[in-house]
């Protein structure tokens, strides 16, 4: 990992899989949504590793907080270490941002082909990775957007018609931007393990999206 930067690794027995967690501005390791998220995935069997991809520092700059080719590096930087590191080498990888994360994780998904199995985003902007980019996904996407955050739904509807990997459009009813309402998180992490399960483990059995 990239000096300065704290992270959060949990590897259940027996992973099947990992999935890394690019945060979006203003957010990092500690986020309570995320971590909702990844104890889901940890419940499945599935490892997370939550780092923040700034330094203290850096987060307080805000051109590098929507630096998104840099926010892809850091990421592309845990890759590497998953890869290395002896509990987590060899096992399929998954990617899973929000906000800005989104377009991070689409970024180092398009870089890195053959690394990434699967790509969640939550409440993401995947716009903002670029067409380009955008069209060199491979990895199954879901972008998951709460139905009352009408302007990032159509930012994600705008993205999805750019990508030809498989993908899906997810919108949880009557949630807003950061899935604060009763259950809509709860809905956010069934989704996200469904998808995983499907497309990064695929030898476990489905879980109904």
């Amino acid at each position: 990992m990239p000096p300065g930067l704290e992270a959060s690794f949990e590897l259940p027995p027996r992973a099947r899989g990992i999935v890394l967690f690019a945060h979006g501005s203003g957010s990092g390791r500690l986020s309570p949504r995320n971590r909702q998220v990844a104890a889901a995935l940890n419940d499945c069997g599935l490892a997370t590793l939550l780092f923040d991809l700034l330094t203290e520092e850096e987060a307080a700059d805000r051109r590098k907080v929507f630096d998104i080719g840099l926010l892809a590096e850091r990421l592309g930087t845990a890759m590497a270490f998953t890869a290395r590191h002896p509990g987590t080498a060899g096992l399929p990888l998954g990617l899973f941002g929000a906000s800005t994360g989104a377009a991070a994780a689409l970024v180092a998904a398009a870089a890195r082909p053959e690394a990434v199995g699967a790509v969640v985003s939550r409440g993401g902007r995947p716009d903002l990775a670029g067409e380009a980019s955008l069209g060199r996904v491979v990895a199954p996407t879901l972008l998951i957007v709460g139905g009352a955050d009408r302007e990032v739904l159509a930012l994600n509807a705008e993205a999805r018609s750019r990508m030809t990997c498989p993908s899906e459009l997810a919108v949880v009813p009557g949630a807003t931007h950061l899935f604060e309402e009763p259950g809509a998180l709860e809905r956010v992490s069934h989704l996200t393990s469904a998808w995983f399960q499907r497309w990064l483990a695929p030898e476990a059995k489905d879980v109904p999206v």
